[in-house]
């Protein structure tokens, strides 16, 4: 490992995987040595088709050729991001057709609870247990996973939880409520679906006390489970959608979109009510226009259902009780933590990149670019089989 990255890079934790890479391409990164490395993460579900698709790149080159960062968020009309805002909103169902651009997922989180606030004037936030929509302190206050939280608080108050799937709970919901934030899908507890009915059950009791919803797409968005966006399978539209990571095919990008009327409250009383420097950026969102032309046109979406059925029928093994989620958003669950850690790495040492998941110890993600083949898909399962037909207990620290 490289000991200027640990010397002189903020670090995250105290033990990180450390990859020197060289390049990348395609489904395969490739480190200093030469060693080739087949991703089965994509970056954290980030690199939407894969590494330096050449749409992508074409985009980004010719873009930059031109103009980069010109002027702050809002202020010139920069057409990569104007084509952007215009082919989202044709994407999207009514009302969502206004789009403000970020640069990640969690800022995207913390302009949309300023604008459920501003709408409705409200100060509470209902969220769920075991959510996470980032960390910076907005975002951090709705999580319930009082480890990560009680280092940084005071953190901003209001904020009550649900369980996920718990119609039950949905009696928490009152005319007090500024907005419901949920996950479309819950990322780091595991993967877990709402089950049948839920989400539109949330939808209608926020109706009936005017509350807003804020679905977090940051995650499923962008093709991954099949669909541009994972909530036009439950049949419920947001109030405001919270985008991110799969944006861009890898380059930081952010956005929530809303109604034309709702978006309005923030340029007025006061003016510049929600400001970014390089929200829009030019360039970035060149990538992230190409990416949404790619999935519109290619084959990607249409092929996810069929990855995911391969995965799942490659994946079986006693060590594996279960592959939670849906498309290209996978939880491999194992029955010990010190299995999933063990899968992680010895996966890595054979060429085979896994990740792990927040709040759930025994989950492995997978969440491979779209455009991985079924042939890459049986070379990764190929691996991830043989390092649990070797795991024994007294190899795991």
């Amino acid at each position: 490992m490289n000991p200027d990255f640990l010397k002189f890079q903020a670090q995250t934790g105290p033990y990180p995987l450390g990859l020197q890479i060289d390049r990348a391409s395609g489904s395969y990164l490739y480190d200093t040595s030469g060693k080739r490395y087949l991703d089965l993460i994509a970056g954290v579900s980030a690199c939407t088709l894969g590494h330096c698709h050449p749409a992508v790149v074409h985009a980004v080159t010719e873009q930059a050729q031109r103009y980069m960062h010109v002027m702050v968020y809002g202020e010139f009309a920069l057409e990569p991001a104007v084509a952007l805002c215009r082919e989202l909103a044709a994407a999207l169902p009514e009302p969502l057709e206004r789009t403000y651009l970020v640069n990640s997922g969690t800022e995207a989180m913390e302009g949309a609870l300023k604008l459920a606030r501003r709408v409705t004037g409200r100060t509470e936030w209902i969220a769920a247990e075991n959510a996470y929509h980032g960390n910076t302190l907005g975002s951090l206050s709705l999580m319930s996973y009082e480890p990560r939280m009680a280092p940084f608080r005071p953190l901003i108050p209001g904020v009550r939880h649900i369980r996920f799937n718990s119609e039950e709970d949905l009696e928490r919901i009152t005319e007090e409520t500024a907005a419901v934030v949920l996950e479309t899908i819950q990322g780091g507890a595991g993967f877990i679906l709402p089950e049948e009915g839920y989400l539109k059950k949330v939808r209608n009791r926020c109706d009936q006390t005017g509350a807003l919803l804020i679905l977090d797409e940051i995650q499923p968005g962008f093709g991954r489970t099949g669909s541009l966006f994972a909530f036009s399978q439950y049949d419920c539209i947001p109030d405001i959608l919270v985008m991110g990571k799969g944006m861009a095919s890898g380059l930081p990008i952010g956005a929530f979109t809303a109604s034309a009327a709702h978006m309005e409250t923030l340029s007025h009383q006061p003016e510049l009510g929600h400001i970014t420097t390089f929200g829009g950026n030019p360039v970035v969102a060149a990538a992230a226009l190409a990416t949404l032309r790619e999935l519109q046109s290619g084959p990607w979406m249409a092929a996810v259902a069929a990855k995911e059925a391969l995965f799942r029928n490659l994946l079986v093994h006693p060590l594996i009780t279960e592959v939670r989620g849906k498309g290209l958003m996978l939880a491999l669950m194992v029955e010990q933590p010190a299995v999933a850690n063990y899968l992680v790495t010895e996966c890595m040492r054979r060429g085979v990149l896994l990740f792990w998941l927040l709040f759930e110890p025994r989950a492995v993600r997978i969440s491979p670019p779209l455009t991985l083949s079924e042939a890459e898909i049986r070379e990764g399962c190929r691996t991830i089989l043989e390092v649990l037909d070797g795991y024994e207990e007294g190899a795991v620290n």
